[in-house]
């Protein structure tokens, strides 16, 4: 299969090289060429360039792109989308005053949300997912990081495992699955800390690595959930299957897990909500990059992450949208790339770096996804009419997406 895009407005984000992560003032930097077009063999990208040098392509598509933008495609390196029902009440809850942590003390939260799980059957909890990351792909995501994490029993999360590698084989999307094996204490083992720990590193994360479906492990590190000293642990227990972190760290407090997760060599390291000076001197000359997530702080009103702070560092930064049913239910990375604007106070240029090539890299895959480079894989967006691709946050209302191609094929 071949596909011909001409007359493009402007082709964005393009590198005649490789780039797999882009750091601190270079962020700022989005290249694009004007009244291009792009082609496309099979699942990859073969050639683009200006639109004067379109010549000699016998495309079995052709699709005119005049008027319009094309870029790669959302690369969303931070969701829960596995999860059964939803936690509207919870919403009400909020809206009435209730804090996160007292919603969770009262049975809500990460608790409510596994207890449903455990009681829905894995196909059910298979169509309520898959649904869902249809519904992200139409809204330009092509690639998405999917954690577990709601299961919180090991049947419970080896199903979610389950569910994750079976969406990986229906969809066209590149996926990417994460044992959450820490997400939250189970109400039987509240004064028994220490036995879920050994719980975990002892019984989940073996039956885990046996069914060899993902590489990585997260823990929530925060208070009231998993310490600095809990966190280690079930990374050790990770290390001993090649399972490298990707953790939640400084949501609601500073502990240290930034700096923990650069001793582990962790992918990312996301939410930063709270930050200090050493947690960014912690980060510098890592392979760890650091993931906002803006729809968590919209949805609780909690603080947003320093993402200035961050990039002026000379740090590279990552944005996605932690969709999941409590605390950022929704999946809209036209929105995030809008808030990491409007509230992290990036530029256009520095939002859709961190939405594309650097959330690619939060996710292992930016060898081949996260540009429009000759060779990787052709996951693209192509908007509706618009004269600048500052469009796209600018206008955060409003659906941005005409046209999505993932692995080469037009959806």
């Amino acid at each position: 299969m071949s596909l011909l895009i001409t007359n493009i407005k402007q082709l964005i984000q393009v590198h005649d090289y490789n780039t797999t992560i882009i750091k601190g003032s270079d962020m700022k930097k989005l290249p694009i060429i004007e009244n291009a077009y792009l082609y496309i063999e099979n699942d990859t990208i073969i050639e683009f360039g200006d639109m004067n040098d379109c010549e000699g392509f016998d495309a079995e598509t052709v699709i005119d792109a005049t008027g319009k933008l094309v870029l790669p495609s959302w690369c969303d390196s931070h969701t829960h989308i596995v999860y059964a029902g939803d936690r509207t009440s919870e919403f009400v809850d909020r809206i009435n005053g209730l804090s996160y942590a007292e919603i969770a003390n009262k049975g809500g939260g990460i608790l409510n949300s596994a207890k449903t799980l455990q009681d829905t059957s894995e196909d059910e909890l298979f169509e309520q997912s898959i649904k869902r990351l249809n519904d992200l792909i139409a809204m330009g995501t092509g690639a998405v990081e999917i954690k577990t994490g709601y299961g919180l029993t090991v049947e419970a999360e080896l199903k979610m495992l389950r569910v994750i590698k079976r969406m990986k084989q229906e969809s066209l999307a590149i996926i990417i699955p994460t044992l959450l094996a820490a997400h939250a204490i189970p109400e039987e083992f509240k004064t028994k800390k220490e036995d879920y720990i050994t719980y975990i590193t002892e019984d989940l994360i073996p039956k885990a690595a046996e069914l060899n479906i993902t590489n990585y492990v997260d823990v929530f590190c925060e208070e009231g959930y998993f310490s600095i000293e809990d966190t280690e642990a079930i990374l050790e227990a990770g290390k001993k299957f090649n399972l490298r972190p990707k953790i939640h760290v400084n949501q609601f407090n500073i502990l240290g897990g930034i700096a923990l997760g650069v001793k582990y060599n962790a992918l990312s390291v996301d939410h930063l909500e709270e930050l200090n000076d050493d947690d960014i001197e912690a980060l510098k000359g890592s392979d760890t990059i650091a993931v906002a997530l803006p729809g968590c702080s919209y949805f609780l009103s909690i603080p947003y992450t320093q993402a200035r702070k961050i990039i002026d560092a000379g740090l590279p930064l990552a944005i996605a949208t932690d969709y999941n049913p409590g605390s950022a239910p929704s999946g809209n990375m036209n929105f995030v790339v809008s808030a990491a604007c409007v509230k992290l106070r990036l530029t256009p240029e520095e939002a859709i770096n961190a939405a594309t090539v650097n959330g690619a890299y939060a996710m292992g895959i930016s060898n081949m996804y996260g540009s429009i480079t000759r060779g990787k894989k052709a996951n693209i967006i192509i908007t509706k009419p618009m004269n600048h691709y500052s469009e796209i946050p600018y206008a955060f209302a409003h659906n941005p997406v005409d046209q999505v191609i993932i692995n080469g094929q037009l959806l």
